[in-house]
């Protein structure tokens, strides 16, 4: 009888520790997570509506830039390396060129007519310093330092857009369509501050495979509230002010109106694309 038990001690005991070892294998290679993300890869944009030229009876082309060191802009901006398959826009479109999936086009081209390579884009991205320093075998005499800047996503702080708005009479619907995506950055030679510098123009209807397959972050579910920039974009979840609108004289607002001015000018042109919606449902 007691060698029974002890045979029975001894399986229940077996079973015990197998099963306890079993436990501890892991089933495959760490997750930063509790769950695996798999949604956003199978992301596909939400294709536009199909237009007719007869039933586009009013259009307004509109030039405007989001300013990324404004609050509300700043899930474009960050964050600054890439992390955790998060990276900030300018990287994304970046990566992008330079494996071929977007095309850049030539920055004082925004009708998307002339391409550019990558080497193109960062010949024309990267800067070179150059300064006086002292020479480390000679402290009497001086030599030039010369350094390559190479393209860094912080140094983008504004993007254009160009964006049609229509009127669309067989859905009686007043949308806008973004079609250009310009990155800037500031120009700085030899440390001298010498203004906004446009680096290319991206089409944006091309960029949307893109955009949909990569997440902003969300400021109020985190990463269980999953976001695309392509949402971001076509839900107008930014915040912008307008540079420029289609006009017989071809010029921007900075041309012809300057400091506050300028700025009441871009609130006039929103005003006037708010109140030409408003005024086609009055009876």
């Amino acid at each position: 009888m007691k060698t029974y038990l002890v045979m029975v001690a001894l399986a229940f005991l077996s079973c015990f520790f197998a099963t306890t070892v079993k436990a501890q294998v892991l089933e495959g290679p760490p997750r930063d997570g509790v769950y695996d993300k798999t949604a956003i890869t199978q992301v596909q944009p939400i294709p536009y509506p199909y237009l007719r030229e007869a039933d586009i009876i009013w259009t307004k082309r509109i030039w405007r830039t989001v300013d990324l060191r404004e609050k509300l802009n700043q899930p474009f901006y960050f964050p600054e390396k890439p992390q955790f398959g998060w990276r900030s826009l300018a990287q994304i479109i970046w990566d992008q060129i330079k494996e071929g999936t977007i095309t850049a086009y030539n920055p004082g081209d925004d009708q998307f007519s002339n391409p550019m390579t990558f080497k193109e884009v960062k010949d024309k991205v990267e800067r070179i310093d150059s300064n006086l320093v002292a020479d480390t075998a000679n402290e009497d005499r001086q030599m030039w330092n010369v350094a390559v800047n190479e393209f860094s996503s912080m140094d983008v702080k504004k993007f254009l857009v160009k964006e049609d708005w229509y009127f669309d009479k067989q859905r009686s619907v007043v949308e806008v369509r973004i079609l250009g995506i310009c990155p800037v950055i500031r120009n700085m030679v030899k440390g001298v501050d010498m203004g906004d510098k446009r680096l290319f123009w991206i089409y944006f209807p091309e960029c949307r495979n893109v955009f949909a397959k990569n997440e902003v972050f969300n400021l109020k579910n985190g990463a269980a509230g999953r976001m695309t920039y392509d949402d971001v974009f076509m839900k107008r979840m930014f915040s912008s002010y307008v540079t420029k609108e289609e006009n017989v004289y071809d010029r921007a607002i900075s041309e012809y109106a300057m400091g506050i001015e300028s700025l009441l000018e871009a609130e006039k042109v929103k005003n006037t694309l708010f109140e030409f919606e408003q005024n086609l449902w009055e009876y």
